[in-house]
This record gives C-alpha cells, structure tokens and sequence, in this order.
C-alpha cells in the first residue's frame, strides 16, 4: 500500500497560483496529490517530479473531464468550481492554458464568480443588516468585503497579463 499523507492548508481564491505551485513542489519531493477537500490535501507517495498538476476553475463538464482524460490527465478531483488534475511528467508539457488569451479568460471567469457571490454577500448583509442588528448582516458583508478585495487583485493580475499580451504584439 502506498504510504499517503493528508495537509491541511488554507488558499485565497486570488492565490491559485501559488496553491498550484506549492502542489508542484510537493510532488517535486515526492507527494503526488491524490484527493482534495476544504483546505485538506491528501498526497500518496511516488518518484520525485514524477507527477505535474494543474488547477482551474471549470463548471462540472463531463465531456471537459473525459477530453483531459484522452490528452493524459487524471482527474484528482473539485472542490465547489476549482478542479484539480495530475499528469505524468514523462508524457510532456502539461498546461491548462495555452497563450495569454485564455489565461485572461480564466482570470475573467474567476473574476465574475467573485462579483457574483460578492454582490449576493453584500445584498443579504445590506438587507439583514437593515431589519435586525443580527449578526449574520454582519458577517455577510464582512465576506463581501473579502470577495470585492479578492475581485481587485484578479482584475489586477487581468490587466497585468494584458499588458504582457501588448508587449508580445
């Protein structure tokens, strides 16, 4: 049986790519991931830099999983939108996006699921917060106030990748 070990770690949205780096580097030394919770990742032993992953947010699509599984990807698993994949590194480059474009695009997507939940946050909070000094208004707009701070450092990265794209034309 492969000897396995479970991390619990906590990632801001707007940090997804140090969450996919630091993945790497576990299984650069030896930790491949194998399954993904709420701030729990489990990791099965295997052979240093065997395995590369990638992460993205993606809607459920059964026809995007089973395309990742005919270009060699293992679906490792999701948790709400990100989803979570393992490629061996001696089948090549692994990488869910191929130019800047699509980089920008997931960026965007990333951006209106924040503006979504963002505004739904600020709306109950604004609507509890007026009719009763509960606290869940409170924490309600605490959380919108995060998902707004969350919103300007992905537009932030957006129009940095934007930049780097004018650069290149």
């Amino acid at each position: 049986m492969n000897e396995q070990k479970t991390i619990r770690k906590w990632f801001w949205v707007w940090d997804f790519e140090k969450e996919e780096q630091w993945l790497n580097e576990m299984a650069m030394s030896g930790w491949v991931l194998s399954s993904v919770g709420f701030c729990k990742y489990t990791f099965t032993a295997c052979e240093p830099g065997e395995y590369t992953i990638r992460l993205e947010m993606h809607e459920h699509d059964e026809a995007y999983l089973a395309f990742m599984k005919e270009a060699g990807a293992e679906y490792v698993g999701r948790i709400v939108q990100w989803i979570y994949f393992r490629k061996r590194t001696e089948d090549g480059p692994f990488d869910l996006f191929s130019d800047i474009d699509s980089r920008i695009a997931h960026l965007e997507k990333i951006g209106k699921t924040l503006s979504g939940v963002g505004l739904g946050n600020l709306a109950i909070g604004l609507a509890v917060s007026m009719n009763s000094f509960a606290p869940l208004g409170w924490i309600n707009l605490l959380c919108a106030t995060l998902l707004m701070y969350a919103l300007g450092r992905t537009h932030g990265r957006i129009d940095e990748m934007k930049k780097v794209r004018q650069l290149h034309e």
